[in-house]
């Protein structure tokens, strides 16, 4: 009797069953690719530390006067750096930045050009007010009639996410620090406007903040470091995931071989 087992069904079952599958290819090339990131992440949170150090070692200094008009070029080097400024308030250009959230409570930001006596305007952040009393921020800065000397921390332009709306200035809807655009709502270089961002110091204690915030008074930020480092969370997604992935590849692996072994030849 012939065998229906010759060797062109050997042959044929052989290219049937190859050892490399396109899932094998696919669940092996997943755990370098995530390893490879996890490296990178590392390098990343070597940079980040070293920034955050670099801007607590500024944040450190005394602070110093702004120039009467400010180099721009040289303003990222200056970030984070204390400054202190004179002048009066421009409260016929108050822009609410926001929504914003301090402590569980919905409010907005009080951005305000403030008019230097030595210089050009400059944008001051005064900082949170809550929403039920936003609208009374221009008569709280009323109140603050004359010269006054604040103390701020120099802030770069923020970069708008794909989830943050467009600003509508025309409507007085700001929902990012698009800084060029305040500027240019505040008067623009016609009236000496300069595009530079400062947030206001609040050192007060948490008692004094809720008395400010309870009359419309914006409260500023306390100057401290708010980078995000969110780097170690990542090192460890992708390279847990590098290590599931590679025994996932090493069991199918294992159960190919075992698969190719039953096969007769």
């Amino acid at each position: 009797m012939l065998s229906t087992e010759g060797p062109s069904s050997s042959t044929y079952r052989a290219k049937r069953e190859p050892w490399i599958t396109p899932t094998m290819v696919l669940v092996g090339i997943i755990p370098i690719f995530t390893f490879a990131l996890g490296t990178w992440q590392v390098q990343r949170l070597k940079w980040k530390v070293a920034l955050i150090d670099e801007l607590e070692e500024k944040l450190q200094r005394e602070p110093m006067p702004l120039p009467s008009y400010v180099n721009l070029a040289a303003l990222p080097e200056f970030t984070f750096r204390k400054v202190i400024l004179k002048g009066r308030w421009d409260t016929s250009h108050v822009i609410l930045l926001g929504p914003r959230v301090r402590d569980g409570t919905n409010g907005y930001h009080v951005v305000v050009p403030f008019v230097r006596t030595d210089g050009s305007t400059v944008l001051v952040d005064r900082g949170f007010v809550t929403k039920e009393l936003a609208r009374n921020a221009k008569q709280a800065l009323a109140n603050e009639q004359g010269e006054v000397e604040i103390l701020g921390m120099l802030r770069t332009a923020q970069v708008r996410n794909n989830f943050t709306p467009e600003n509508h200035p025309e409507k007085g809807e700001w929902y990012w620090a698009d800084i060029d655009a305040m500027a240019a709502y505040a008067g623009g270089q016609e009236a000496g406007v300069q595009p530079v961002f400062i947030e206001e110091i609040f050192e007060g204690h948490a008692g004094e903040a809720s008395s400010r915030l309870s009359h419309g008074v914006p409260v500023g930020r306390p100057p401290t470091v708010d980078v995000r480092n969110s780097h170690v969370s990542y090192i460890i997604t992708w390279y847990s995931l590098s290590a599931f992935t590679s025994a996932m590849f090493l069991r199918l692996l294992l159960r190919r071989r075992g698969v190719l072994a039953r096969i007769p030849r």
